[in-house]
């Protein structure tokens, strides 16, 4: 560590303020890595233009099991995180709809993490139910179905609510659905009009603005939704904007030659906070595991040459069923992490060696980086934060004494 602070500080950069600032940069990490996004509340197969592929075994199957799981992973994971859950999640003690879901359900998990001191951050599920008509959710020309997910949206505002309330940390809530057409269709306003009002009626629901960040999120196509999606960049940018709510962006969720790092400082002129979802895709929105690649760097340092560690919510999104899914967790996390310290090891005045339009010594700067002794700050900020190197093994481990004695 030591060669490291003094490589660093020939740049003017101070590796022990990187490391305390990384320190207090939250991650809301997703459950739905740990039991390939099934949930607990429908017996539907995976859809709305998503899947999960592998077939690693021990995935979780209960409550017990995947909290059991998200127990160890965020043992593996430095920094501060938040537990981000899905609405499919609920605990149900008895049969009801996705309609009817109530904050009771959702009782265990806010003890959960509250026994941790974690926040939780929601989304409603419109996905994988029989409700879900056509592929479509709150966009549907059908007013019963329209109607059923509204209110699922309306209770999911409620849950939120009761999120924030009960852990004292503001709850960010997503909304994205997957309804859209696999061919090209001849009405392209009228399911975004109905999609308008739904997001209208769910959003008249009360909630306090301090403790609940609604969020919409946008995406360009699916499995089954090629041609046309009614959720679309420019209709969430639009209607985020006119509501005063929080744009969210899923790096999975644009067109290949598009970067969400290129996006971020936009966004911020223009809005208090935004919202994120890291992923890793491949060719399209695949949710492979996030690394440590070029566009996970580029987003971390767009969001701290903004200076915007507080004003953007950064949230992993990925799941894959075909490596050890808590090695997934932890390995997605890590790469976050690594990807803000990377950018918190940047020299403040290369702004300044821009604005005076010295583009080669950017370049010699830029390079010069690439081969700074990263890792050794990387390591130290592991040690502070009391977790282990070398996880693998520690997983293998969990596997051999836990996963094994599971069925599924």
């Amino acid at each position: 560590m030591e060669n490291a602070v003094k490589f660093y500080e020939k740049f003017g950069v101070n590796a022990e303020e990187a490391i305390e600032k990384l320190r207090d940069v939250t991650i809301s990490v997703h459950c739905w890595q740990g039991d390939d996004v099934v949930g607990f509340d429908s017996k539907e197969a995976l859809s709305g233009g998503i899947q999960t592929t592998g077939d690693y075994p021990y995935r979780a199957t209960s409550p017990e099991e995947l909290m059991a799981d998200i127990e160890k992973a965020f043992s593996l994971m430095p920094g501060k995180k938040k537990l981000n859950l899905h609405a499919s999640y609920a605990i149900l003690t008895s049969d009801k709809g996705r309609d009817s879901i109530e904050p009771c359900d959702f009782a265990p998990w806010v003890e959960f993490a509250k026994k941790h001191g974690w926040g939780i951050d929601f989304n409603p599920t419109f996905f994988a139910h029989p409700m879900v008509k056509d592929n479509l959710t709150l966009s549907s020309p059908d007013e019963e179905t329209r109607a059923y997910w509204v209110r699922h949206g309306i209770q999911c505002v409620k849950i939120a609510q009761y999120f924030a309330e009960e852990t004292g940390i503001p709850c960010v809530m997503n909304i994205w659905i997957p309804d859209g057409y696999k061919d090209i269709p001849a009405d392209r306003i009228g399911p975004r009009a109905r999609f308008k009002l739904s997001l209208d009626e769910i959003l008249a629901t009360p909630y306090d603005k301090e403790k609940v960040y609604i969020t919409v999120e946008s995406k360009v196509f699916g499995i089954g939704l090629e041609s046309y999606t009614v959720g679309s960049s420019e209709f969430c940018l639009s209607y985020a904007q006119s509501k005063g709510i929080t744009p969210l962006m899923d790096n999975g969720h644009y067109h290949p030659t598009e970067m969400v790092s290129d996006k971020i400082s936009s966004l911020l002129l223009f809005n208090e906070k935004i919202a994120l979802h890291v992923t890793r895709p491949v060719r399209w929105d695949s949710d492979h595991v996030v690394l440590f690649d070029d566009e996970t760097r580029e987003i971390a340092k767009e969001i701290v040459r903004c200076d915007a560690l507080d004003k953007v919510f950064i949230s992993t999104d990925y799941f894959d069923a075909s490596i050890n899914r808590i090695s997934a967790w932890v390995t997605g996390v890590r790469s976050v992490q690594k990807a803000l310290l990377y950018a918190l090891l940047e020299p403040s005045d290369m702004k300044n060696v821009q604005e005076n339009n010295d583009f080669t010594y950017l370049m010699y700067l830029s390079e010069e980086l690439k081969t700074a002794p990263f890792g050794d700050v990387w390591r130290e900020f592991l040690k502070r934060e009391g977790v282990c190197e070398n996880y693998y093994e520690e997983v293998m481990e969990y596997e051999k004494k836990v996963l094994v004695n599971r069925n599924a």
